[in-house]
């Protein structure tokens, strides 16, 4: 095994999904050399990673200001990587947050009319539907309210991994796939990786491994910090609307739509070729699954969207993957690891996290390259685990 006596790295980002390549993207601004460990392969052929899938939504409708903000700057951010490199990584149809009176009867307590009512203060985009509005806009759905993100929509995952990579490889960004981490051990001025195939010495890390965080903090000598941290995959379907409605499920006449008081998102058609409508179910944090009015995609579609309870369907087995990775307070975990100076952690996305990518890339360089960063991300602490 080759050994190394001096810092050979500026910093090594363990994790390649789109938090550790957004790291790298940002950090190569300032530092030289950098890498990238990941265990199994980045894009399409890692299906395991959270980052693997074809759409993720793009929406700053959430229930507090911070996360609601922290959405907006994001997409800013998408949106200068595409003006900037002339590049189409998400497609604007907007976000939908729907609610029905027989399942959710006190309109204001949805999500829908709260996350409505914090985007509306902060001056963020957004129009409210009455039930005739939507059967009008919207004819798809049999709800009673709607409240839509018009500046939402979803993001191009493949697109985006491909773009990311090459410009990467501009940088001159190392990427090591197949690789296991053996141990960490953090010195005075810099901090050894012991792997399989070889030792390196860097001057920072940042951690970045998603479903795998709590397997890698164990590696890290004299570390006692873990978190408490669950996983889960929600329950995901394809309907394939049959011709003479194909077109209602298009970009152009269908947004991405929500219902998250009943666990409930979706997405519409992305590829004229697949033509189908992705439909998502999970337990919302707080609910209790067998006392829900709708436990599965099948009762939202019975219920909410009649117009595709006849369409053919299949359960979505290989391709578009989600972990939600919950933290037990439901907040982001970001920051320099309890005990440590050269160690930065990011994980805990709770579903949600691609949005929020370059943003976090940013967040993740600073705290390893400028040991501060200019967010407010005190709510995200990894201190607030320290018993």
């Amino acid at each position: 095994m080759k050994k190394i006596n001096k810092p050979e790295q500026d910093l090594i980002i363990i994790g390649g999904g789109i938090m550790g390549l957004m790291t790298a993207y940002f950090a190569s601004n300032f530092v030289k050399n950098i890498t990238i460990l990941e265990k199994r392969v980045i894009g399409k052929e890692n299906k395991e990673a959270a980052s693997f899938s074809f759409t993720r939504s793009i929406r700053v409708d959430f229930l507090e200001p911070l996360y609601a903000n922290l959405a907006y700057e994001s997409q800013l951010l998408w949106l200068d990587l595409e003006n900037k490199f002339k590049t189409d990584l998400f497609i604007k149809c907007g976000c939908l947050n729907i609610a029905k009176e027989s399942i959710t009867p006190n309109f204001e307590k949805t999500y829908a009319q709260r996350s409505y009512e914090i985007s509306k203060n902060l001056n963020y985009k957004q129009l409210p539907f009455n039930r005739s509005d939507l059967l009008k806009k919207f004819p798809q759905f049999d709800v009673d309210m709607g409240r839509i993100d018009i500046n939402g929509g979803f993001l191009l995952v493949q697109v985006i991994t491909k773009f990311v990579l090459k410009e990467l490889k501009k940088k001159k960004v190392k990427i090591i796939e197949n690789i296991n981490i053996l141990s960490i051990e953090e010195k005075e001025d810099s901090t050894s990786i012991r792997t399989d195939t070889r030792t390196f010495l860097t001057k920072k890390i940042v951690l970045t491994p998603g479903k795998g965080t709590n397997d890698l903090l164990k590696l890290i000598k004299n570390n006692k910090q873990t978190f408490p941290i669950t996983y889960s995959r929600p329950q995901r379907k394809y309907y394939y609307p049959p011709k003479k409605i194909f077109n209602k499920f298009l970009p152009k006449n269908f947004p991405v739509f929500a219902y998250t008081d009943v666990g409930i998102y979706g997405h519409p058609i992305f590829d004229i070729k697949k033509g189908a409508v992705k439909i998502a179910y999970f337990v919302p944090v707080g609910i209790k699954k067998q006392e829900a009015k709708i436990k599965s995609v099948e009762d939202f579609v019975q219920e909410c969207m009649p117009i595709l309870k006849d369409a053919p369907s299949e359960e979505i087995t290989d391709a578009d993957n989600c972990w939600y990775d919950t933290v037990i307070d439901d907040d982001f975990i970001i920051g320099k690891l309890p005990t440590f100076n050269n160690i930065i952690i990011g994980t805990g996305w709770r579903g949600t996290g691609y949005k929020f990518a370059p943003l976090i890339g940013k967040i993740l360089t600073q705290l390893a390259l400028q040991n501060d960063t200019v967010y407010d991300i005190k709510q995200f602490t990894t201190e607030r685990f320290i018993k």
